[in-house]
C-alpha cells in the first residue's frame, strides 16, 4: 500500500508539473526534462510512467479536467443545483491564474487536434465528457424542481459554446470582454432556458 500511494503520488506532481510546463511553454517546445525537473524527479522515472510526450498530455489533460469536477461537486448533495451550475459554468470560463492555465492546456488541445487524428479523436471525447458534467448538473435541478424542464443536451451544447466564445476573448484580453459581464451573459442564457433568476449564484 506505502508503494502505491508513494507511485500515486509521484504521477500526481508529474502531471500537475506537466500541466504548469504546457501551459507555460506549449505542447510543440517541451521536453520531457523539463517536466521531470519542474516535478522534482529524474528523467528516467518520468519516462517510466510515460512513455511518450502525447501520452504525458494526454493524461495531463485527463488529469487536469478529473481534478476540477471533483472539487466543484464536493457538497453537490447538501446545495441547490444552481449553485454546482454556476461553479460549472465559472470553471468554463478563464476567470483566475488556475483557470487560465488550464484554458492553456485546452488551446494547445485545439491545435494539436486540426493536425492529429488520435487527439481530436481524444479532444471530441473530453467535450462529451463535459456535455455529460453539464448535463448532469442540468438534470439533477429538474429532478429537483428547481429548473424548469428543457431540452438539456441542446442547452449544455449551447452554455459550452458560450463558454468557449467567451473564453476566447478573455484569454485574448479583449477590452470589450470582462470576467463579470462574459459571466453575466453566459448565466442569463441559462437562466431564461431554466426559469430561473438571471442573477448569478453566490457560488
Amino acid at each position: 500500500m506505502a508503494t502505491n500511494g508513494r507511485t500515486t503520488e509521484t504521477r500526481e506532481r508529474i502531471l500537475s508539473a506537466a500541466c504548469q510546463v504546457i501551459a507555460e511553454t506549449g505542447f510543440e517546445k517541451i521536453r520531457m526534462w523539463m517536466v521531470a525537473e519542474r516535478a522534482g524527479v529524474s528523467t528516467a522515472l518520468l519516462h517510466y510512467h510515460y512513455k511518450t510526450r502525447d501520452k504525458l498530455f494526454t493524461e495531463a489533460m485527463t488529469h487536469s479536467f478529473a481534478n476540477t469536477t471533483v472539487d466543484l461537486e464536493r457538497d453537490a448533495d447538501s446545495v441547490a443545483p444552481s449553485v454546482i451550475l454556476a461553479r460549472i459554468v465559472r470553471s468554463l470560463l478563464p476567470m483566475d491564474p488556475e483557470l487560465r492555465q488550464d484554458w492553456r492546456l485546452w488551446q494547445e488541445l485545439w491545435v494539436r487536434a486540426l493536425r492529429d487524428d488520435e487527439t481530436q479523436r481524444f479532444a471530441v471525447d473530453l467535450y462529451d465528457q463535459l456535455q455529460e458534467w453539464v448535463s448532469g448538473a442540468v438534470n439533477r435541478g429538474i429532478e429537483a424542481g428547481e429548473f424548469t424542464d428543457t431540452d438539456v443536451a441542446a442547452l449544455s451544447t449551447h452554455i459550452l459554446a458560450l463558454c468557449d466564445g467567451y473564453g476566447i476573448r478573455l484569454m485574448l484580453s479583449d477590452p470589450k470582454v470582462t470576467s463579470d459581464s462574459a459571466l453575466e451573459a453566459v448565466w442569463r442564457a441559462i437562466a431564461a432556458a431554466l426559469g430561473i433568476s438571471p442573477a448569478f449564484p453566490k457560488v
